[in-house]
């Protein structure tokens, strides 16, 4: 029966062998695998044992290699220059050549306010990569942890799955978006004055299912409040409020610029909390892919970009 040489050698050894072949010198060998001459000595004595053959002799100029030595340069060098190259292609990640496809959830106002700047930009940096945006769900977090999406963005849970992690992506300053006309006609107010008018809110699974968060905010003020109108749909909410004069609890986010009939209207109070993180929800295996950490990064920089454009006043 022949020798089963893969599995019986160490194959650190031969990526010793490879480079003393190239070097002819078991100093130069040392250096560039950052290891003392010794040591490649002291290698070199398991391969001539190992092989049965002296591999290397010593002459004047350094050293010579055997025919056996020879013989296995020849069948080795090919194998690991390509596993050197393709464990090197680990560190490169290049999202233009990526041909992945890939699902991402959105809450409703992220949705509304970054989704077709995200995925234009998307598109120009990554053409090759298939990405799906879907609406945040009930399930958004379990289709995450089975690996149907891959990454949820969306405000900041109580209560997140063992194995999600979660990642800041923007700090957000919370406000109102009303309709140009509205009787509220000043840059902000305060929270008392929002009593008289009713809520327009956003239905977020898992984060205002019970009750909107403006609404948790004024009852906590022992203030009035009166709920007019909720949904799932940020368009839906857009439409109400342009027609009514409901206001609508969101943030610095919201694309004001895109609709002139409505204007932002701040919220003058320091008994509120303004400012509220955007996460960033994927599973703890993929903490260090790096297609995830771009799609994370890249979305850090849409963020900006959206909540700076210039508003509606």
């Amino acid at each position: 029966m022949s020798k089963d040489i893969f599995n019986t050698i160490d194959l650190n050894l031969l990526r010793i062998f490879l480079v003393v072949f190239q070097e002819k010198n078991t100093r130069k060998a040392a250096e560039r695998l950052f290891v003392t001459q010794p040591a490649v000595s002291q290698n070199l004595k398991k391969l001539r044992h190992f092989f049965n053959d002296e591999l290397f002799i010593k002459v004047p100029e350094g050293l010579q290699p055997t025919p056996k030595a020879e013989q296995i340069a020849a069948k080795i060098t090919p194998s690991l220059n390509d596993l050197q190259s393709s464990l090197n292609e680990l560190e490169e990640f290049d999202p233009f050549t990526q041909k992945k496809k890939v699902r991402i959830a959105f809450a409703p106002q992220v949705m509304i306010s970054l989704s077709g700047t995200f995925i234009l930009e998307l598109k120009a940096r990554a053409p090759k990569l298939e990405v799906e945006i879907v609406n945040w769900s009930t399930t958004t977090f379990s289709e995450i942890e089975n690996g149907q999406l891959l990454l949820g963005v969306s405000y900041s849970y109580s209560r997140i799955p063992k194995h999600i992690r979660e990642l800041e992506l923007i700090k957000l300053t919370g406000c109102c978006a009303v309709r140009q006309e509205h009787p509220l006609n000043t840059a902000s107010a305060k929270p008392e004055a929002f009593s008289d008018f009713e809520l327009a809110s956003l239905f977020i699974p898992g984060w205002s299912e019970d009750l909107p968060i403006a609404a948790k905010e004024l009852n906590a003020m022992s203030l009035p409040y009166k709920v007019g109108f909720r949904s799932a749909y940020p368009m839906a909410i857009v439409d109400v409020i342009h027609k009514t004069d409901m206001f609508f609890a969101t943030s610095d986010l919201f694309p004001f610029d895109a609709y002139p009939y409505l204007r932002r209207l701040d919220i003058d109070s320091e008994d509120i909390e303004l400012i509220y993180p955007l996460n960033s929800y994927f599973h703890q295996r993929n903490s260090n892919d790096p297609l995830t950490q771009w799609l994370n990064q890249l979305l850090i920089e849409e963020l900006e970009i959206v909540r700076h454009k210039p508003k509606t006043a």
